[in-house]
């Protein structure tokens, strides 16, 4: 995809979203069943994902920043020319299972730090490559929720069987 086809598959979308801007706030779902041996079973769309108690879970999130950065990116890459030969982008964080595992009440829940790595191959200035990854940072979901946290309510319900 060239800067013109993105541009042009955008351009119905955000011409809606400026004449209606109401129709810009869309509600996302994810859903989850649990399983067996203290499993969670996600559908993403594309596959299944299955969590567990092991320290890889944690590993769900920062796959989430790393695929949203990547997308991201490319869409960026392309809007501004830039053609990019390769990208890879890493995630990593450091987090004290101490905490998630209730051995200290004085260890936070949580990463405590994440690095966000992108290994760029573009004939790109320094100025553009900047750019890119700024406007990367500016533009990616997952990226601007873990730097500005979204306000989450938590209800449940019962239901029998």
């Amino acid at each position: 995809m060239n800067a013109d086809e993105l541009r042009a598959l955008q351009a119905p979308l955000k011409t809606q979203y400026r004449e209606r801007p109401e129709t810009g706030l869309v509600t996302l779902h994810a859903e989850g069943r649990v399983g067996e041996n203290v499993t969670c079973k996600i559908e993403t769309g594309k596959a299944r994902v299955e969590a567990g108690l092991h320290p890889a879970t944690a590993d769900i999130l920062l796959e989430a920043l790393v695929g949203c950065a990547g997308v991201t990116l490319n869409a960026v890459a392309t809007a501004l020319g830039i053609p990019l030969r390769d990208a890879t982008i890493r995630a990593e964080g450091d987090l004290d299972f101490r905490g998630t595992l209730g051995v200290s009440k004085d260890v936070p829940v949580g990463f405590k730090q994440i690095r966000l790595n992108f290994d760029l191959d573009a004939d790109a200035s320094e100025e553009q490559l900047a750019t890119l990854i700024r406007l990367t940072e500016r533009y990616c979901v997952v990226y601007q929720t873990l730097s500005h946290p979204a306000d989450i309510s938590v209800l449940h319900r019962v239901i029998s069987r």
